[in-house]
């Protein structure tokens, strides 16, 4: 019967009780990138808004044109050092108006755009600087930056792609096309992208979180460790990071590092996944009885967390079978946990087929 058991809930485990990798879709699918949310992705730090505007060959401009155009481009840039933005997008907007090939003016006023929130209005003003100077790294990497922020991400990765060209070397430029691959599930595109941001910057603790995410979703889970270690040593322990990392850890058997991380992340941040995965490693080390205390806390927080309800019922059924199936309490809360989960989450043919066999 303890055989019989252990079988049945092991096929279980790994389909409804391990958590499978990051997730998929957007942002929130990867719990730990450097680009979490909008405004927060890098910045190459090799642009200042004051290069130099170079006017595209066969273009000429009447002197008075553009000398007033890039009076207003100095104004502005005063106005930007002493915090003024409104004003300072006013006169980039006056240097556009009089000099429409002005690249530092677009990039200035997409620059105000950007920090406003305005992305719309950033990615418009970053492309067509892009467009007038093609081979204007800062143009080409803020129009990037700007249409991942707009979540047009293949766009983005273009965008990426025609900077790197620029120079293949730059750190954010690398760091934020692995992000933005990650974004759109292609971690096998991602990951040399990522290998190449930790190279360019070992001490980075959000390339090592990129390239620990892009192992993680490849299912390269012992390397994945490694670099989520390394970022945990790097920067302050945060909830995404050590979720992950507990993912990983249980993804390669080390059960009670998994176990011992989230206990830890508990005790901080007591959030329904940190409770659910808690459950999964726990069940995994045959600690029955705490990791049904864990899902039951984990839906306590979220009644919609599905896993959790799939491991309440799994610890359940097996409480009926090490009883020699006499626990019909057991067995009955059991399939009602499984039931709310696919009420859920309808798609989950493993479930239904345990309601279907202890019903």
């Amino acid at each position: 019967m303890f055989e019989r058991s252990r079988n049945m809930l092991g096929r279980v485990g790994v389909t409804a009780l391990i958590v499978t990798g990051l997730g998929v879709g957007g942002c929130s699918s990867l719990d730990s990138l450097a680009y979490k949310k909008r405004g927060q992705a890098k910045v190459a730090p090799e642009y200042n808004g004051k290069e130099a505007a170079v006017t595209p060959g066969g273009v000429s401009k009447e002197p008075d044109s553009a000398d007033a155009g890039q009076e207003a481009v100095t104004k502005a840039q005063a106005l930007v050092a002493k915090g003024d933005n409104e004003l300072a997008l006013a006169q980039f907007e006056k240097a556009i108006e009089v000099n429409p090939t002005l690249t530092v003016a677009y990039l200035g006023a997409g620059d105000i755009y950007r920090e406003k929130g305005d992305f719309p209005a950033a990615e418009k003003n970053y492309r067509q600087a892009a467009t007038l100077e093609p081979t204007n790294f800062s143009a080409q990497y803020l129009h990037g930056l700007s249409l991942q922020l707009l979540d047009r991400l293949s766009d983005a990765v273009r965008a990426y792609l025609r900077a790197l060209t620029i120079r293949p070397d730059d750190f954010n430029s690398n760091l934020n096309l692995g992000t933005t691959y990650l974004q759109l599930n292609e971690p096998g595109q991602a990951l040399p992208y990522a290998q190449r941001a930790a190279k360019i910057s070992p001490k980075s603790a959000e390339a090592r979180t990129n390239l620990g995410a892009a192992y993680s979703l490849l299912n390269r889970h012992a390397e994945a460790i490694v670099e989520y270690q390394q970022a945990a040593e790097l920067t302050e322990l945060s909830a995404p990071l050590l979720l992950n990392l507990a993912t990983s850890l249980g993804r390669v058997g080390r059960y009670e590092e998994m176990v011992n991380t989230l206990e830890q992340l508990t005790k901080s941040e007591p959030t329904s996944n940190a409770y659910e995965r808690l459950g999964s490693g726990l069940f995994r080390l045959r600690r029955y009885d705490e990791s049904l205390g864990a899902y039951r806390k984990a839906v306590e927080i979220d009644p919609n967390n599905y896993p959790a309800h799939n491991g309440i019922g799994v610890c359940l059924i097996n409480q009926w079978i090490f009883s020699n199936e006499t626990d019909e309490p057991a067995r009955q809360e059991a399939l009602g946990a499984w039931r709310k989960s696919v009420q859920i989450e309808r798609d989950q043919p493993i479930i239904l087929e345990l309601l279907g066999r202890y019903r």
